[in-house]
């Protein structure tokens, strides 16, 4: 018996758009640890946090399936 090995694991992170393993989905999204822990430390005047909010922008993005 064969098994398949796939040849990306884990998942797409919507604000580094980098494949992870580990993180939190938010509604249709998914986050990576990383990322998560960078955004709950980062202060609203760091210019880090607009670009954060850019990304999370994406996820009331309604996505269209057919």
């Amino acid at each position: 018996m064969k098994s398949t090995i796939h040849s990306s694991i884990g998942e797409t992170c919507i604000v580094c758009e980098e494949q992870k393993e580990r993180g939190i989905h938010l509604y249709t999204e998914f986050i990576c640890t990383e990322c998560e822990g960078t955004m709950l430390q980062t202060e609203v005047e760091d210019p880090k946090y607009k670009f954060y909010l850019k990304q999370l922008r994406k996820i009331t993005i309604p996505k269209i399936f057919s």
